[in-house]
């Protein structure tokens, strides 16, 4: 009995390391997003040589996607240290290219959105560590509907509807705010691979728990900030 309540213990402590750490990767890089974002915003320099060069601006349109699929594909086979930079300078080109919902937006609506948004990821986030359903019965439809949020945002590039736009939002928020539930969930899980590993393979899960997360927040607070965030004049 004794033995069996050490292995448990022993598994939620690896449970909690694993979730601690994640979190801890993933505000960090909010945090960078958020630096460079403001410094970008508030450099008409920097504005100017983004938004009048589509070069520039594909890139850092791009970029951060390009990193997503590889850290993906080769997270596991990425030396810490290199893990670290990318991680590091996806999060700063996300904030170059994310500079411009402060020139959208007020401050204050940026800030209010950013404090619902957070409130709504830590629901989520606890909801999906203490809940006992598995939540992996949902993920078809996720996906699906991130799918669908996808064409129906390209297909209005041209449309230009007013109402499908407010739809693709309040579709986006309900998608990314499972999404959230869910990969929470699967991170988690990853505390029984993260058993007998070294720190360098404890650190790249982390940093993949954190990149998946960091994407789950920021697209949650886009699609909220249609909807809570005020124009500027």
């Amino acid at each position: 009995m004794t033995e069996g309540r050490f292995y448990d213990d022993a598994a939620l402590v690896r449970e909690r390391s694993v979730l601690r750490n994640v979190y801890l990767w993933m505000a960090a890089g909010l945090a960078l997003t958020g630096i460079v974002a403001l410094g970008v915003a508030s450099n008409p320099r920097y504005i100017q040589a983004i938004y009048s060069n589509r070069l520039v601006y594909m890139v850092l349109l791009f970029a951060p996607i390009g990193i997503v699929w590889y850290l993906s594909a080769r997270i596991m086979s990425l030396s810490a240290g290199a893990a670290t930079l990318w991680f590091s300078a996806f999060a700063a080109l996300m904030g170059a290219s994310l500079s411009s919902v402060f020139l959208v937006y007020t401050g204050t609506s940026v800030a209010a959105t950013f404090f619902i948004t957070a409130g709504t990821f830590a629901a989520m986030s606890v909801y999906a560590v203490t809940t006992r359903r598995d939540l992996a019965a949902f993920s078809s439809y996720l996906v699906m509907g991130l799918w669908g949020l996808i064409i129906a945002s390209l297909v209005n590039l041209f449309l230009k509807s007013s109402g499908l736009d407010w739809l693709i939002s309040l579709v986006g928020v309900a998608v990314f705010i499972g999404l959230t539930a869910w990969d929470t969930q699967v991170i988690k899980g990853w505390s029984a691979r993260a058993a007998g590993e070294d720190e360098s393979v404890f650190l790249r899960l982390s940093i993949m728990g954190a990149l998946k997360l960091y994407l789950d927040f920021i697209n949650l607070f886009l699609f909220m900030l249609r909807f809570f965030g005020r124009r500027r004049d």
